[in-house]
């Protein structure tokens, strides 16, 4: 069974929208070296499939300049590859005349010529706000050996109060996979529940007539009316997925998810399979310097770092400078931060090229991060 897959770059972005005022959810830096766009685009081509349609809304140079030809993830190819799918606006009158999309299903809607112009048997789809490294074949096996129209990948979690606005759709099935309703993670539930990862595999005929059918019927939302739309004529199972897996549904989440990495195991989990490597695009910088006064402990370092100080329990992204005197601690620098001489920094966040004043202390909380918006000096 052949697929094809599609990666909806920007549906999570009011998410983290400290950190989405420049770029997309997709183009998120992340681990020291990646962006969250690595993962989905990895988990299908170490699966096979070899054309990726990238759904885009606003804000996506930064994903394009990552993204280039796609030969970092061998998808530089004369037929199929990486396709960029910018936002389509139509100019026809209706509803969504001169609109850019506002939902998953809308965003689908959008995409409609690549979908119809697509051979392949089924269409993967994914979001780019979850961290895992995943075999999508075996979705793919289980999608043909149950006859599904749609398979939805979940994961068990624990639903609370204070996290259902930052969980995503929660599905509901019975002892045999088949899905009998979709609840919104805002409703009043709580406890262990199969929730959805975002990542579908759908046959693709059922999908442009799933599409079709919710322009005919002016439907807004993919699991809240398309899918429900189709009960009793549809076959809908999931997939449960019980390996390693980080939803980024805020900062303090991205935040952790990040501090994650500093634990071994998840570390190999994620990055140690050999047949599942997770790719990103290479880039060719000197390797870090260490002065005589550095000390750096369980932290992730990138290439062409300079530190001087002292570093525990830190992300150093390229090209960051500590210097000396310098105290870092569970803190995230992304690419080219200055953190000056004397800088005490503990719970941080720091966008790219940020610059540290010599003496400042700046104090978050894992729970509440000190974020510092891209370029600023403090």
């Amino acid at each position: 069974m052949k697929a094809a897959g599609l990666i909806l770059s920007n549906i999570h972005d009011n998410n983290i929208p400290e950190m989405t005022a420049r770029r997309t959810m997709a183009s998120l830096p992340f681990g020291g070296r990646y962006r969250l766009i690595d993962f989905p685009l990895s988990n299908m081509v170490n699966s096979g499939i070899t054309k990726v349609g990238i759904v885009t809304h606003d804000n996506y140079r930064s994903l394009i300049d990552h993204i280039g030809t796609g030969k970092d993830w061998d998808l530089a190819r004369r037929n199929g590859g990486i396709i960029l799918l910018p936002p389509f606006i139509t100019a026809f009158d209706g509803p969504r005349a001169n609109k850019l999309y506002t939902t998953r299903l809308e965003a689908l809607m959008g995409v409609m010529d690549f979908i119809n112009h697509c051979s392949e048997d089924v269409i993967v789809l994914s979001d780019s706000d979850v961290v895992c490294n995943m075999d999508l074949r075996d979705v793919i096996n289980q999608h043909a050996a149950t006859g599904a129209d749609v398979t939805v990948v979940v994961r068990e979690k624990t639903v609370t109060e204070s996290d259902r606005r930052a969980t995503n759709s929660i599905v509901v099935s019975d002892e045999n996979g088949t899905v009998n309703k979709f609840v919104e993670s805002t409703a009043a539930i709580s406890g262990k529940c199969d929730v959805s990862m975002n990542i579908l595999v759908i046959t693709r005929t059922f999908l442009v007539s799933l599409l079709n059918n919710s322009i005919a019927h002016g439907l807004k939302g993919f699991y809240s009316q398309a899918l429900p739309f189709h009960f009793g004529k549809a076959v809908y199972k999931v997939y449960r997925y019980d390996g390693y897996c980080a939803e980024i549904g805020d900062l303090s989440r991205y935040f952790s998810a990040n501090m994650q990495l500093l634990n071994e195991g998840i570390r190999d989990e994620l990055f140690a399979n050999k047949e599942r490597p997770v790719l990103t695009k290479v880039r060719n910088t000197p390797p870090t310097q260490y002065g005589e006064n550095a000390k750096v402990s369980n932290s992730l370092i990138a290439d062409g770092c300079v530190i001087d100080g002292t570093v525990e329990n830190c992300i150093l992204f390229r090209g960051v400078h500590i210097k000396k005197g310098a105290v870092v601690r569970n803190s995230i620098l992304l690419q080219d931060t200055w953190a000056g001489e004397n800088v005490g920094l503990n719970c941080v966040i720091s966008d790219k090229k940020v610059f540290i004043r010599d003496g400042v202390t700046l104090c978050g909380h894992e729970t509440m991060p000190f974020y510092i918006a891209k370029g600023k000096m403090i």
